[in-house]
């Protein structure tokens, strides 16, 4: 979820009207609905790259995992290998001596590597579901904070144009008034 050419023309496009707001605080000028909203919209952009950036952390943090995991697994492998060696050679040396006793102890190594294979599967299992949930909630944390950005986004739209709608209904008004007034005149004289 790296940075986008889109994401540094959406800040262009609202630089300007940033640094024309941080102009008129400063000058101690009161601040306008709209500016209100332009600093809104640059702090759930800024909270949007930051969510994106945890978001790249923690898949860094994934892959990180994912590296280790693959490392003990080969080492688990390196070491089964050299303990299946060294069980060979000694099943050999055994065998000559003790048919019976060797038996025995075939029996109680298959069943230690059965259980130490079921360990690890359940293991593995444990960890894929856990790194699963993770990614799980991290990507509906996100859904969730871009659905209240949008809807925060439309409320304004909306009160904007509803603003101006009433302001338009007015004028009409006064002019409607204006003119009947001025022809209510004209009809007297």
């Amino acid at each position: 979820m790296d940075k986008t050419k889109v994401d540094d023309i959406l800040l262009e496009m609202i630089r300007p009207k940033i640094e024309e707001i941080e102009k008129k605080f400063s000058s101690g000028k009161p601040l306008t609905q709209d500016d209100i909203n332009t600093l809104l919209l640059k702090s759930q952009y800024n909270h949007i790259n930051h969510l994106d950036q945890k978001l790249n952390e923690t898949v860094e943090s994934v892959k990180a995992l994912e590296h280790k995991f693959d490392m003990l697994e080969e080492r688990v492998n390196h070491k089964l290998s050299e303990f299946e060696q060294k069980l060979d050679s000694s099943i050999a040396t055994l065998e000559q001596k003790l048919d019976s006793s060797i038996t025995t102890l075939e029996q109680k190594l298959d069943s230690s590597i059965t259980a130490l294979e079921q360990k690890l599967d359940s293991s593995i299992t444990a960890l894929e579901q856990k790194l699963d949930n993770s990614i799980q909630t991290l990507r509906q944390e996100q859904a969730t904070a871009i659905a209240a950005l949008e809807e925060k986004m439309e409320a304004t739209i909306q009160k904007a144009l509803n603003k101006n709608m009433l302001s338009l209904i007015m004028i009409i008004g006064f002019f409607f008034t204006l003119f009947k007034i001025i022809d209510i005149f004209a009809q007297g004289h």
